[in-house]
């Protein structure tokens, strides 16, 4: 077995496991957020999904170039989540703590995201 393997793999990142926790919230808000607006709900469903399994890709890649692209795409769909969470909230889907609790979590995300871009190139 690899070091990777052996270490728990992407599993221990912290970023890995924000974003576990940011698509457990969208879950938990799902049916909600699908009985009033379907096509947001999608929307953050794809979104979120996207984070945690390209962050999942990302840690697997050995070329810190792949890293970094990968890394990158799942903080477009952090951003996007963010965008999403901002249109739930003006829609009075989402309540005030569920939006400030999203976005505190993607926030953190996105920061660490940043860094692993830069520090992957």
């Amino acid at each position: 077995m690899n070091t990777f393997e052996t270490s728990g793999g992407f599993e221990r990142l912290d970023v890995y496991r924000a974003a576990i926790e940011f698509a457990g919230l969208g879950h938990e808000l799902d049916s909600k957020i699908e009985r009033k607006n379907e096509e947001l709900g999608k929307q953050l469903n794809r979104a979120m999904v996207s984070i945690v399994l390209n962050i999942g890709e990302g840690a697997g890649k050995t070329k810190p170039r792949d890293k970094a692209r990968f890394y990158a795409i799942a903080r477009g769909s952090a951003c996007e989540s963010v965008a999403v969470f901002d249109l739930l909230h003006t829609f009075q889907i989402i309540t005030d703590d569920d939006h400030t609790r999203g976005k505190q979590l993607l926030h953190r995300i996105i920061a660490m995201l940043t860094r692993l871009c830069h520090s992957a190139q």
